[in-house]
């Protein structure tokens, strides 16, 4: 049986992990997988990226624009850039953030051969150097890894030119955390970062 296959396809899903889900499946009624496989389509014929941003659009309008670039409220002056649509999320979760994003679609990562015109990158000089452009502000958004660094200092170089200031996401200490167990990198970072009481 062939079926496994189709899942090990999915981001982080083994030989087992695919058989038990077929498996699984195969116990459930026809009815219920076939609502489920229709979903699937659903997902594949009307979602698309938004033109401004590259985050995941359900819009049916003409643009395609998505609800955080559509929303009137959105402070559209700030642009918090980040890697992917899951990263976008993290920071919607937190309901601290009232700007706008840009979606690099990854991270600059030389071994895996994905530089910066792989990524969307040139939308996002685009949309700093547009005259009639209302950002004041771009946060870097990145993870703290080396390919996250090497992509927010491309973009610092990159983005230099433009009258916009550039800021990162602070970085140290999480709640809750023991400094017996911190390493150094995260420690000294906290020190770095500290805030006046």
């Amino acid at each position: 049986m062939g079926y496994p296959f189709l899942f090990q396809t999915l981001p982080d899903i083994g030989p087992k992990t695919a058989e038990r889900l077929v498996f699984y499946l195969l116990k459930k009624p026809k009815e219920q997988i076939k609502t489920f496989a229709q979903a699937l389509y659903l997902i594949a014929s009307n979602v698309s990226f938004c033109p401004i941003c590259y985050n995941f659009s359900e819009n049916n309008d003409e643009q395609k624009y998505c609800s955080i670039c559509k929303n009137p409220k959105r402070n559209k002056s700030i642009v918090c850039v980040v890697a992917t649509a899951q990263d976008l999320s993290a920071i919607e979760r937190t309901a601290e953030f009232r700007g706008v994003y840009h979606i690099l679609g990854g991270l600059i990562d030389q071994i895996n051969n994905i530089n910066p015109e792989n990524l969307n990158i040139p939308s996002l000089l685009k949309r700093a150097q547009q005259t009639d452009s209302q950002i004041t502000e771009i946060i870097l958004g990145l993870n703290p890894t080396i390919e996250g660094e090497t992509t927010a200092l491309y973009l610092i170089r990159q983005l230099k030119p433009y009258n916009v200031k550039i800021s990162r996401l602070s970085r140290g200490l999480p709640m809750g955390a023991d400094l017996n167990y911190a390493d150094e990198v995260t420690l000294g970072q906290a020190l770095q970062n500290r805030s006046l009481v």
